[in-house]
């Protein structure tokens, strides 16, 4: 993940450093770059980043009967991107695979929301939730027929002592960003969302200029950039690689070679996690792209519908290996 604070100095070097970054994360045309039916065997991105479909059987051959774990985004990966980020529905048949996915396999959703909104997306009590970039990690509640996540047991939130200060940086953001339209500042509780999606492209330079003026005050919260989103956060050491790990320890699985993490997400953040697995050596990071990115992943899925694909074929595999779905390990606080 990019972070945009070294943008040379001064206000307006490191505001023109901010929009050439927020222009080469959002491309505008994306069938130029697209590998055609014809020529993707061919792409060399293609042949370093193959698809985790066609790569299925290479994929459960390299977990070797351990424990897989799977670890997922939301936005973007579990739901199409939208124009309006409170509208990222997630569709029933996504939600039904979640489901069948966690009987077999402990399963987290790792988002830069909080989690009450994932939750009020997803629904589904039986996951673990990471939000705010991993700030926030809640798990499984004992009890059945639970119906909000906030009634889940916090299992960790590095970040509580910025509360005070995300919220008075809310409150400014909305009141400073009101004149540029199509803008949008989401409060992710342990960080702050700056949507830019639907900014008209001449706008973005005034608009990185207002958040560049308000952060000046604030020196303990950084700048990073995700898929049209200018994220804010507290400049603690922790990100969706550190929530990866801290999950995997609560699950008994820190020095083990007996656990295959499967991560996937979309976007920059989710290097983080992509990161983490090429270190340990253990487990596979799979991007969810239709274009060519710079990633640590090791395989691709183009959008949502393939992931869906992914998660269901491997809920089958276990079913017809297995026979019955599994005992998750559960975690410990």
């Amino acid at each position: 993940m990019k972070t945009l604070e070294d943008g040379g100095g001064k206000g307006g070097a490191k505001v023109n450093t901010w929009v050439d970054s927020m222009r080469a994360s959002s491309p505008t045309r994306v069938k130029s770059t697209v590998p055609s039916s014809e020529n993707q065997e061919q792409s060399p991105w293609i042949l370093y980043h193959p698809s985790a479909l066609s790569m299925f059987d290479q994929i459960i051959n390299y977990s070797k009967g351990k424990q897989i774990v799977t670890f997922l985004d939301y936005d973007g990966t579990l739901s199409p991107i939208v124009a309006d980020p409170d509208k990222a529905f997630m569709s029933k048949k996504m939600r039904g695979t979640l489901r069948d996915v966690a009987r077999h396999f402990p399963t987290a959703i790792v988002s830069g929301r909080c989690i009450d909104k994932v939750y009020n997306f997803v629904k589904l009590e039986e996951l673990y939730y990471a939000g705010s970039h991993g700030m926030d990690i809640k798990g499984p509640t004992n009890s059945r027929g639970t119906k909000k996540g906030n009634d889940q047991a916090v299992l960790f939130q590095p970040a509580s002592q910025f509360l005070p200060m995300i919220n008075e940086v809310y409150k400014i953001l909305v009141e400073k960003t009101k004149s540029v339209p199509g803008a949008k500042v989401e409060n992710n509780k342990f960080c702050l969302s700056v949507h830019f999606r639907c900014v008209d492209e001449k706008s973005w330079a005034p608009l990185a200029e207002k958040v560049r003026l308000v952060l000046k005050d604030y020196p303990k919260l950084r700048l990073t950039q995700g898929r049209k989103v200018l994220e804010i956060r507290p400049t603690i050491k922790w990100d969706k690689g550190k929530a990866l790990e801290f999950l995997l320890e609560s699950l008994g699985y820190a020095n083990s070679a007996n656990v295959f993490p499967i991560y996937i997400g979309d976007d920059r953040t989710d290097e983080d996690a992509f990161k983490v697995l090429r270190s340990r050596g253990q487990g596979i990071g799979i991007l969810v792209s239709k274009i060519p990115k710079e990633t640590d992943a090791s395989y691709t899925l183009q959008d949502p519908s393939e992931v869906g694909q992914f998660l269901r074929r491997l809920v089958e595999w276990k079913r017809t290996t297995r026979g019955r779905p599994s005992q998750n390990k559960k975690l410990t606080s």
